[in-house]
């Protein structure tokens, strides 16, 4: 890549890596939330939830506004839009006004997310664009891995500066991202070949799609059941302080990013994608079911640093081979990308705190299931022939 395409990159991930560290901050901080407001661990998982499903709302939409009216302009009002919500949630002393916010959060992830895969593809080749992919997942898992450590070292100097400095960082992003990004040159076909929003549905069904598609999903349940209660967990059962739950989240986000920056593409061109997926969907389903019967603070240590190996290699592997096999239908599969994502979301807090509430340990034994479902979907996952992965 040229120097301009590395400073776009960088960019670029820039700005991704600040929206999911302010994504990430709220979970240390949920037990305290939790005492302040006296809600439940039922009520924590709405909350969390109200994010994703305002992603899921907005993602179709988002997807096919990222390829009409450009990537640029998606990505500085994503900004602008978790700048505020950012601040927004500072201010809230209401579970309405906390849930307003987590809902504007998930306005600019649908923003956000589909318009930076995209301008990724329009500025890379296809032998390049992997080990791209990989540095934007890194960003994004960095940014909401180590967000919960950051939010629990500010949160020593009070409950609500994590979210002051996530305001502050998205406005920055955001002014930044409009002096220095140029729109991207695109194939003057990619209008025509984009699906309008109503065929977008039909097109998620495709068989070139529908796998992919549903694994995103399985991961950003696992995913999502595992971290947003991980805070509470631990709390409950070990008696946790906030700092020792930074420690252990901000260690295992450093595993994830440097397993995607030195062993994602070297994995990929030796095995392919779709084998990356298959092997990391079992070690995550492995750990998942591990984090139940560890007891000892150095034994949560290891598998809560090496779980996120596992998923923090599926992401950029399946966003990978959905850039290779899209062609002009980048914001598109951006989108869509972005909606099965939110649906892990949503679903992954909801019935994880349901659970909760139950047994500690239900909603990984829950999370577990779903993931050994996504290792058998993967095993029957075959390249398309015309496809060159």
């Amino acid at each position: 890549m040229s120097k301009k395409q590395n400073v776009t990159l960088a960019i670029l991930l820039s700005n991704l890596f600040i929206a999911f560290l302010g994504i990430g901050l709220v979970i240390p901080v949920l037990p305290t939330i939790m005492n302040e407001l006296h809600i439940s661990g039922s009520v924590v998982g709405y909350m969390v939830a109200a994010f994703a499903i305002t992603q899921l709302i907005a993602s179709p939409i988002a997807g096919k506004l990222v390829d009409n009216i450009g990537r640029k302009v998606m990505i500085v009002a994503g900004l602008f839009i978790f700048g505020l919500s950012e601040f927004l949630f500072g201010l809230g002393s209401s579970i309405e006004i906390l849930f307003i916010s987590r809902m504007l959060g998930g306005v600019s992830a649908a923003f956000i997310m589909p318009a930076v895969t995209a301008y990724i593809a329009d500025i890379t080749t296809l032998s390049q664009r992997p080990k791209a992919l990989g540095y934007m997942s890194a960003a994004i898992s960095t940014g909401f891995i180590i967000g919960p450590g950051i939010g629990g070292f500010l949160a020593e100097y009070g409950t609500r500066v994590p979210f002051y400095a996530a305001g502050v960082l998205g406005f920055v992003a955001a002014i930044l991202s409009l002096l220095l990004l140029k729109e991207p040159t695109r194939d003057t076909n990619e209008e025509e070949a984009s699906p309008s929003i109503s065929g977008s549905v039909k097109r998620v069904f495709s068989p070139l799609y529908f796998i992919p598609f549903i694994l995103i999903f399985v991961l950003s349940f696992g995913l999502a059941a595992f971290e947003s209660l991980f805070s509470l967990f631990v709390d409950h059962k070990f008696a946790f302080t906030p700092s020792d739950i930074a420690i252990i989240i901000t260690g295992s986000g450093i595993v994830g990013a440097l397993a995607q920056l030195l062993l994602f593409d070297w994995l990929t061109k030796k095995m392919g994608e779709i084998n990356v997926i298959r092997y990391s969907l079992i070690l995550s389903a492995v750990l998942t079911f591990a984090m139940t019967i560890v007891n000892h603070y150095f034994a949560i240590l290891f598998v809560t640093f090496f779980i996120f190996v596992g998923f923090d290699l599926i992401r950029p592997a399946v966003t990978s081979y959905l850039s290779k096999i899209a062609g002009n239908e980048q914001g598109f599969v951006g989108g869509m990308n972005s909606m099965f994502t939110s649906l892990g979301n949503i679903f992954g807090p909801i019935l994880g705190g349901i659970l909760f509430d139950i047994n500690l340990n239900y909603p990984y034994y829950f999370a577990t299931i779903v993931l050994v479902l996504g290792v058998i979907l993967a095993l029957f996952w075959r390249k398309p022939k015309h496809i060159e992965l």
